[in-house]
């Protein structure tokens, strides 16, 4: 049997944003992923959907595998001729125990190459407003472990030139051994004043940051029931913070956000709401699936000749009237004779980049809106194509045929609930790890209502900010016994995310 490849990877201090483009193409390629507690979950979904994901997270009091047992874990599977990525928080290299694995690979002639990733060090320090070094403070650091094997005999710590020796000192995995840092680097010269910063759970949405001396962090620490995971921040870079801390003061700092949009739609929504300084889980509760192509499908179709108007009313359904037009092999110019109406701005720009311009595009992003822009355009007689989800409003529709037009009506796509993350979803939200959640159309409302079934929800939503991108939607959520606290004022994504930014 071949012999398969290990790559030992960083995957940075948590933000999943800091990861390298190298490390996500090792994800990409893996058999077999091996992370751990200190990788973000979300790095997997770049991972292959038959890939095998194994968990070995440690944490101080608890650990999934030991080390020696994690070595032969990843022989053994490159043995088995898989490709396997080894996914680690922070840079491997730097107190990742990435040599141990590294050299016992090597033993077993087992290919491998080591992607060096965004060190914690400098990381956490810069969300937290500290650079590390600055021309005005210090030109030195060091980084250094705040956990030593406690199999040791004695430190490998010089403590007497280590104390004094750099401006900047970091330690990493140091907070259950604060009082001991504390005094031996006072015992070895360095000054009680010196400033110093911990930093917890640095570049996630957990971040939380405290600042004393060396003479009162102890004291600072046990009073905010800071715990581990932090880094240890000691030297004068520490004062830059009160002018430089950037991530903290986003708009969407310390707001985990649950997007139930399709998974193919979702990463618009994601990108703004991370941009803010929030951070996102996705629960794709819709899947956009194909149309079933009726006869009635295909004639629509082939008359394309014959319509006045076609009223597009969402992103989704232009993309499949396009895809349509291309598996029939419809020439784009047998519809010349038709004036185009967008519902909104996203789907007028598609429709634009399709070559298309369009006629009627309302102010109010939805059918009552698109019906009033309409006024004085119609008349009766004119026919009428409306490709459409499969569950869409019947208003729109109902209201043009009482005008006197001809509507014929197609399911240019179909909807499906998709909630294959649901059990993460459910424990996360039991935690209270999620603070608000985004509806995005009265079908998310539903797939999520239906996807958390046999639970409680108003417990499991308590505390939980719930955002809906407009009326129609807040309608669908409120029908299902779910408040909603915010109903964005303009019905589009953007819109959606200010109205959440204002209302923290």
């Amino acid at each position: 049997m071949k012999v398969g490849k290990v790559f030992l990877v960083g995957a940075g201090p948590g933000d999943p944003k800091l990861i390298t483009v190298k490390g996500i193409e090792a994800i990409q390629k893996a058999d077999v992923i091996v992370y751990d507690r200190l990788a973000h979950p979300s790095l997997l979904k770049y991972g292959r959907r038959d890939a095998e994901k194994i968990y070995v997270g440690k944490s101080p009091n608890r650990h999934t595998l030991q080390q020696e047992e994690i070595n032969q874990l990843l022989v053994q599977l490159a043995l088995e001729g898989k490709l396997v990525t080894r996914l680690k928080g922070g840079d491997p290299t730097i107190f990742g125990r990435v040599g141990e694995e590294a050299l016992l690979l090597a033993e077993h002639g087992i290919s491998f190459e080591i992607v060096p990733g965004i060190t914690s060090a400098i990381a956490v320090p810069a969300y937290a407003g500290i650079p590390v070094t600055h021309r005005d403070f210090t030109s030195s650091i060091a980084i250094v472990t705040g956990h030593e094997d406690p199999t040791k005999n004695e430190s490998n710590i010089n403590w007497e030139k280590l104390a004094t020796a750099t401006g900047t000192l970091i330690f990493l995995m140091g907070v259950s051994n604060l009082k001991l840092i504390r005094d031996k680097l006072i015992e070895n010269g360095r000054d009680s004043s010196t400033p110093v910063a911990l930093v917890r759970m640095g570049t996630r949405v957990e971040q939380k940051t405290v600042t004393g001396t060396l003479e009162n962090i102890v004291q600072v620490v046990e009073e905010t029931k800071l715990t581990s995971p932090a880094i240890i921040i000691i030297g004068e870079v520490v004062k830059l913070r009160e002018q430089l801390a950037w991530f903290e003061k986003k708009p969407l700092f310390g707001k985990r956000v649950l997007v139930t949009r399709a998974r193919n739609q979702a990463s618009e929504l994601s990108a703004l709401i991370e941009e803010l300084g929030g951070e996102t889980v996705e629960f794709p509760v819709i899947k956009i699936v194909p149309p079933k192509h009726t006869k009635e499908y295909q004639q629509a179709f082939q008359q394309l000749d014959q319509y006045d108007w076609i009223m597009f009313t969402s992103v989704n359904g232009v993309q499949s009237f396009f895809q349509t037009l291309k598996e029939q092999r419809i020439d784009i110019r047998k519809m010349a004779k038709a004036r185009i109406a967008a519902i909104g701005p996203k789907t007028a720009a598609l429709l634009e980049e399709k070559g298309l311009i369009v006629d009627v595009l309302p102010q109010e992003f939805r059918a009552e809106g698109l019906l009033d822009a309409l006024t004085g355009e119609l008349k009766v007689g004119q026919k009428v194509l409306l490709p459409r989800a499969d569950i869409a409003r019947k208003i729109l529709p109902d209201q043009l045929k009482e005008k006197g037009l001809e509507v014929v009506e197609i399911n240019a796509y179909e909807t499906v609930i998709d909630a294959e993350n649901k059990d993460e979803i459910i424990k996360m939200l039991k935690e209270k790890q999620i603070q608000i959640i985004t509806f995005t159309s009265s079908s998310t409302v539903k797939n999520f209502y239906e996807a958390l079934q046999g639970e409680s929800l108003e417990k499991l939503l308590k505390g939980v900010t719930l955002a809906s991108i407009g009326p129609i939607t807040t309608d669908t959520a409120q029908q299902l016994g779910l408040n909603i606290d915010i109903t964005a004022s303009e019905y589009t994504i953007p819109g959606l995310v200010k109205a959440i930014s204002k209302s923290k």
